[in-house]
């Protein structure tokens, strides 16, 4: 192996978890430590920072503070959803980013994101050795979305899976307070993977969880749908559903009327109120009383329901990044494999980035029962040894104590 020297670039990029951070304080930390990278810099808001030239020095920053990275929620560089082109078509983008590459002889490239990210990463890495340009670029996984293809699960998502089930479990006490009827509809985020809504099932392990759970894997059926609950509230006064945003009709469309028109750099539409489009539904149907309740960013942000091994796992993420590009690796994402029977084990795995970007991982159908309303044991069963431990998170005032990076930004050499 040749021994590659020069700086590495971190970026973060997508929508944020409760643990990004975690991943990216792995890259970081390891970064500093290794000999042949000779400046850490992190991208503000992901590959614009690298395009506007806006850098931070991450080795001017306090080792406390880059310590406590792994309990502050969201992206603490800054996110971004910026598309590039395909490079046949337009390589602007690229030229720029080599400059820069080039302007700070960055050696060492890594994005932390998800299937989009997975998507930058991949064309950015192709365009490099097209340019003959060596760089290692490899990508480090996210998405609560949990729909990367090539590993076993996705770091954030644990996080996220177990604030749902604990807030259904918490909802569900509060739903029956009353002597009277009640039907809540809960939705949670995922457009095209239930692996979130799915979650909400765990709340069952308190004998607190849902009577219905809809993911988009099955195609949705409104009239299904109210015959379901008028079953459960018929024979119990109550009822709580879990549903995705993304649940569609046969014909694909979504079934939230809040779609909108707008869409995020990826042309994606940018979906929600389907709680309370579903609420109303129940009502004219039932003429019960209905609660419509969107856990929205809650579900991204909320690290003090995360998981510890979700935090240890995202951060191993980002340290082995690192470990495998100094070793010669490029053009790979860092992966999970993971062992269940005879207790969880889990260890990481390098994954070509050609497999994992633009594929989406969904729950198997097997794993979703017959009448598409729930999920199988399968499914519990993958889920609930990622959520477990507590991360012991600092506390100032019996508040959580972030990071507060100086970003202080770069000069070249």
């Amino acid at each position: 192996m040749n021994q590659l020297t020069g700086a590495c670039i971190i970026g973060q990029s997508g929508g944020p978890t409760a643990v990004i951070n975690a991943s990216a304080q792995g890259v970081i930390q390891t970064a500093l430590q290794q000999g042949c990278i000779t400046r850490v810099l992190g991208a503000a808001h992901g590959i614009k920072g690298v395009l506007d030239d806006k850098l931070y020095d991450m080795g001017q920053e306090d080792p406390a503070e880059l310590e406590l990275l792994k309990y502050t929620p969201s992206s603490a560089l800054g996110s971004c959803r910026y598309k590039l082109a395909d490079p046949d078509a337009d390589d602007t983008d690229y030229k720029r980013i080599l400059e820069i590459f080039q302007k700070y002889n960055v050696r060492y490239f890594f994005y932390n994101g998800g299937n989009d990210s997975m998507d930058t990463c991949n064309k950015i890495s192709k365009y490099m050795q097209k340019s003959g340009y060596e760089c290692r670029i490899m990508g480090v996984p996210k998405t609560i979305d949990n729909d990367l293809n090539g590993t076993d699960h996705c770091p954030g998502f644990a996080s996220a899976a177990k604030y749902i089930a604990t807030s259904c479990a918490e909802v569900w006490q509060d739903a029956h307070v009353y002597d009277t009827g009640m039907v809540t509809v809960v939705e949670i985020m995922g457009r095209h993977a239930g692996w979130l809504a799915g979650s909400a099932a765990l709340a069952s392990l308190t004998g607190c969880g849902p009577d219905l759970v809809y993911l988009p894997e099955v195609d949705f059926d409104m009239d299904r749908f109210i015959a379901d609950v008028k079953a459960v509230y018929e024979k119990t006064g109550k009822c709580m559903v879990a549903v995705s945003e993304g649940i569609h009709y046969a014909d694909g469309r979504f079934v939230s009327e809040a779609e909108t028109s707008a869409t995020d750099g990826f042309g994606h539409a940018q979906l929600g109120g389907l709680a309370v489009m579903l609420a109303e539904v129940v009502k004219k149907n039932t003429g019960a009383k209905v609660r419509g309740i969107e856990l929205s960013l809650l579900q991204r942000c909320a690290s003090h329901a995360a998981s510890k091994t979700d935090v240890e796992e995202a951060w191993q993420a980002g340290s082995a990044a690192v470990e495998a590009a100094v070793s010669g690796v490029t053009d790979k994402m860092v992966a999970f494999q993971c062992t269940r029977e005879g207790g969880y084990q889990c260890k990481t795995s390098l994954e070509p980035l050609d497999i994992v970007a633009n594929f989406e991982k969904k729950v198997p159908r097997e794993w979703i029962n017959a009448a598409g309303n729930g999920v199988e044991q399968p499914f519990l069963d993958y889920v609930l040894p990622l959520i477990q431990g507590e991360p012991e998170s600092p506390k100032e005032n019996s508040l959580p104590r972030f990071a507060h990076l100086k970003k202080v930004l770069t000069t070249s050499m």
